[in-house]
């Protein structure tokens, strides 16, 4: 299938492919998916350390012969490393899983702090047990990775726009990259912009909103991807619902993370990196819902995105 194979530029100059391939859930198909979508041509692969995927990515990118130089890799620092002094152990942890030696981009998963410890869902009493480490102190720790080389970006996810304020104000790197849960039915415009204006690109997880299962607050509604303009605006491209919501957020000049173990569907995706014609954009644009599937504040025991559309 057609693709452009579009490129963003982050602000250390650095390109990271348009669409990427995300690799949560199915921690024992992700060897084999993530094999199929380098066959079809990805080359930025995102994992994650709670998502217990890295083995397989680094077992995945190592027997397809690929140079390491030409796949863009993120992961992400999870929330039980936060201390200052387990950020670059956990760091090492991952390019170990990995099989490399360096990260193209390494997040900051949330910005809430577990407790310290091996257990990556730490619980006191059937609750998480949270942490008391500040983001911003977390940051300052990430930043040294890039001293080192073991990361050629950083990052964050998940932080709301006082949270961002703070650390662009407290901090001396401005991140590379934001990702986000964007869509569009959560569409974020004023959010976005302030990044845009700040030099910080925006990755989408979840780009197809509540066609995940996981998510019960999409249950009783139909799916993004098939919502009426958004199958209007494919049929005339020829492109089916996922590809447009892709789209979109290419246009948007961000890059964008289906997921998906099928090998149709992993080769469908890439085609959703297509050009949309302005008055098509203009129409995604009008069907901006606010609807946000993703919110662990109550599991987490931290309040995520109070000042962001979608926050209930």
């Amino acid at each position: 299938m057609a693709t452009l194979h579009t490129k963003q530029t982050l602000n250390t100059g650095a390109e990271i492919p348009a669409v990427g391939f995300g690799t949560w859930q199915d921690v024992g198909a992700q060897e084999d998916a993530v094999t199929e979508a380098l066959k079809a041509g990805y080359r930025h692969i995102d994992t994650a350390r709670i998502y217990g995927t890295e083995p397989a990515v680094g077992a995945a990118i190592k027997n397809s012969g690929i140079p390491r130089s030409e796949i863009f890799i993120t992961t992400k620092l999870w929330n039980n490393s936060h201390h200052p002094d387990d950020v670059e152990p956990a760091l090492d942890a991952s390019l170990k899983d990995l099989g490399t030696d360096y990260l193209d981009l390494y997040l900051m998963h949330w910005p809430s702090p577990f407790a310290r410890g091996d257990s990556l869902i730490p619980k006191r009493k059937d609750k998480i047990e949270t942490g008391n480490t500040d983001y911003v102190d977390t940051w300052k720790a990430m930043e040294k990775t890039l001293k080192s080389g073991k990361a050629k970006a950083i990052g964050i996810s998940n932080f709301s726009k006082a949270e961002l304020v703070r650390l662009l104000k407290e901090t001396t790197v401005v991140p590379a990259d934001h990702q986000i849960e964007c869509h569009p039915w959560l569409q974020q415009h004023s959010f976005t912009e302030l990044h845009r204006s700040k030099g910080i690109h925006i990755t989408h997880y979840s780009p197809f909103g509540n066609q995940n299962a996981i998510y019960s607050s999409g249950h009783n509604m139909g799916k993004l991807i098939d919502d009426p303009t958004i199958v209007e605006i494919g049929k005339k491209y020829g492109k089916n619902g996922a590809q447009v919501a892709l789209a979109w957020g290419i246009a948007n000049g961000h890059s964008v993370l289906p997921k998906s173990k099928t090998p149709e569907r992993i080769q469908s995706n890439l085609a959703g990196d297509f050009k949309l014609e302005k008055e098509d954009l203009d129409k995604l644009n009008a069907i901006d819902k606010k609807l946000r599937f993703n919110d662990p504040s109550e599991s987490f025991g931290y309040n995520f995105y109070t000042d962001l559309d979608g926050k209930k």
